[in-house]
């Protein structure tokens, strides 16, 4: 595994932890972190020993949002430039929103988070708060201590929603829930959270680790990996779906990949034997091939 300046990444028993580790700062967000949780997302799919992936924070915070040590100019991305320094601004005024220097931090961090290979698991262990809240959202479940507290404060700071928030948030509590808790930009406790959606369970402090790991190795013990890391393609990119049919092209190819491979033939011989299955296909050799299913135009 890499080393991180942000982060600590650690594997047991098939299960990664990614600990956000600045709690002198509460952990806050910046273009380090980012790249860190990239890159850490990077080897944890690429570990075919990883079979999940869980999300906390070292302290007593899980993300309290952007660090804001730059004052008024900690959102002035005209300021920050594009690779090699060149500016988005054009010569005359103009604004080139196409430009790589234009893109959300954020949103490169949940666009990454979405394309896991593997399940993820936030374990929201303190204050989530902007990107805190947001870089949640395209994590498969979300648990938290009786004590964290979120928020969506970006009205309050003078910007917008990021992170792709736009797209996750109403898709996991509604348009309506969506719209107040980013309108009022308030901070509100963990049982609001759960009422509302946000996440699946709250724990006591002490427990919230164990509990998530426990949601790890019931999500991933007895299913095969290439196959649960096509489903979690499927489901979440079928969120965005305009027709049931989409999902019918997209199934039909999944079952044609898979239903010929050594898994499904082990699923199978396993379930008449009455044992536990025992699946061979590793993500690392069998996602290049099993991908293609998935961008392949295919029937109409």
């Amino acid at each position: 595994m890499p080393d991180f300046d942000t982060i600590t990444l650690t594997v047991d028993e098939g299960i990664a932890t990614i600990t956000l580790n600045r709690p002198d700062r509460m952990n806050a967000f910046t273009p380090r972190m980012m790249a860190d949780l990239i890159a850490a997302f990077d080897a944890t799919d690429g570990d075919d020993a990883v079979r999940a992936v869980i999300v906390t924070g070292a302290g007593r915070a899980f993300c309290a949002g952007a660090d804001l040590a730059s004052g008024e100019a900690t959102f002035d991305y005209a300021r920050r430039g594009g690779k090699g320094g060149e500016s988005p601004i054009r010569p005359d005024g103009s604004v080139d929103f196409a430009h790589e220097g234009v893109r959300d931090n954020g949103g490169r961090l949940t666009l990454r988070i979405f394309a896991s290979l593997k399940p993820v698991i936030g374990a929201i262990n303190g204050a989530a708060v902007g990107i805190g809240a947001t870089m949640q959202l395209p994590m498969d479940f979300r648990l938290a201590s009786d004590t964290a507290r979120f928020g969506f404060v970006f009205a309050r700071r003078g910007i917008v929603p990021e992170a792709a928030s736009s797209w996750f948030l109403p898709r996991l509590v509604g348009i309506g829930q969506a719209l107040e808790w980013c309108y009022s930009g308030r901070v509100f406790g963990a049982e609001e959270a759960l009422k509302g959606g946000l996440v699946r369970s709250l724990h006591a402090p002490d427990d919230l680790l164990p509990a998530a790991r426990a949601l790890a190795q019931e999500l991933t013990a007895h299913g095969a990996p290439v196959s649960i890391a096509m489903t979690r393609r499927m489901l979440w990119t079928m969120l965005g779906a305009a027709h049931p049919m989409d999902a019918h092209r997209i199934d039909s190819r999944g079952v044609w990949v898979r239903g010929g491979s050594a898994d499904a033939k082990e699923g199978v011989t396993s379930f008449l034997e009455k044992r536990d299955a025992v699946f061979t296909d590793a993500i690392s050799e069998q996602w290049p091939l099993a991908a293609d299913w998935f961008d392949d135009p295919g029937f109409r």
